[in-house]
């Protein structure tokens, strides 16, 4: 599939394969038009048939409230083929709430078809990269890192991940997130070692022998015993070769609180480990996030807060029509100048 749908009976034509594996969209599904809304192939049938297809517009898309801009790279990529003009935001920026974000420049039969997707890829991406920009800076210079991949469904964790990213988090844990921007993974080992081999210190022991010594010897310490008792019991084993212990509680048994922070830190220094960081994770959000670094915590680990943050709408606007200034009603005509956009092609 690599023609553009731009017909009524493209749409009754596509075939979807019975056994088709997974749901999830494939790029040269996004690509030709497949993912879009069906009203936008209806109204470049129509425009084709009255001979407007190729009308010259200038489109514009802005945002209804403030947030971090994301999704700029992977909207570029949709247009790439496309014979249009575009200025965007870079990514990363914060922006305002309507300020434009990306303006498209040429044949609406050009891009028309990607509004759908353009509008996606950036409400989504900087809803991530928002609350993501919003965890960091309540963190400071500690350490961030997402885990929100098991939260969403697996062909958007890396795109979500990677916004993420670009909002300000220092890294992930999946694996093609992190790879997309450049960096290596983060992570350690789940809970699911500990119950099979039996015994924190024994985890560790083998970590420490078999992985390769870039990884951080970072040690979930919450699995079987008290976590006080066990970070010790782990840092004992290990000593100077331990760089940190991973605190997880679950709700069931009150989650990490500030108190656990402040005691497995005296007790960690209190023996002479001040070089273990204590690193968070598990249902953290902002106040959370505060309270704990506070304690005394050194690193922590984000997921839902980010991944299930939410989406912030983009509209998009013609705003001139063959050079003639046009808006639908309640909006100003013309294009909004905005001397921060960059001239992307």
């Amino acid at each position: 599939m690599s023609d553009k749908i731009n017909t009524l009976a493209q749409v009754r034509a596509l075939k979807v394969d019975k056994d088709r594996r997974l749901f999830s969209a494939q790029h040269e599904e996004i690509i030709s038009g497949a993912t879009t809304d069906i009203y936008f192939v209806k109204t470049q049938e129509i425009l084709s048939k009255k001979g407007l297809a190729d009308t010259q517009v200038t489109a514009e898309i802005f945002p209804r409230g403030g947030g971090i801009i994301a999704g700029i790279t992977e909207a570029m990529a949709i247009l790439r083929d496309c014979p249009v003009e575009v200025w965007a935001l870079q990514e990363g920026q914060a922006f305002s709430q309507k300020e434009v974000v990306m303006r498209i420049a040429g044949k609406y039969s050009d891009f028309g078809i990607y509004e759908t997707a353009l509008l996606g890829v950036l409400a989504s991406s900087s809803g991530w990269a928002t609350a993501a920009r919003k965890i960091k800076s309540c963190a400071g210079s500690k350490k961030v890192l997402c885990f929100g991949a098991r939260h969403v469904h697996p062909a958007i964790a890396p795109v979500m991940e990677r916004a993420a990213i670009v909002g300000g988090a220092d890294g992930a844990s999946c694996i093609l997130g992190a790879k997309l921007v450049g960096l290596e993974p983060s992570g350690t080992v789940p809970h699911t070692i500990f119950l099979i081999m039996g015994d924190s210190v024994e985890v560790a022991a083998a970590y420490h022998e078999l992985m390769p010594q870039g990884e951080s010897r970072t040690v979930l310490v919450d699995t079987f015993k008290d976590e006080g008792e066990e970070s010790l019991r782990v840092a004992r084993a290990m000593g100077p070769a331990l760089n940190g212990i991973r605190l997880d509680t679950p709700s069931e048994r009150g989650g990490v609180t500030p108190g656990l922070v402040k005691e497995i830190r005296a007790r960690l220094d209190q023996e002479g480990f001040d070089h273990v960081d204590i690193f968070v994770s598990g249902g953290l959000d902002p106040e959370k996030l505060v309270q704990l670094s506070e304690a005394g915590a050194d690193a922590f680990g984000v997921g839902s807060y980010i991944s299930g943050a939410s989406a912030i709408d983009m509209t998009m606007d013609i705003k001139e029509v063959n050079g003639i200034p046009i808006a639908k009603r309640g909006r100003i005509p013309g294009i909004i100048p905005n001397e921060r956009l960059q001239k992307m092609k």
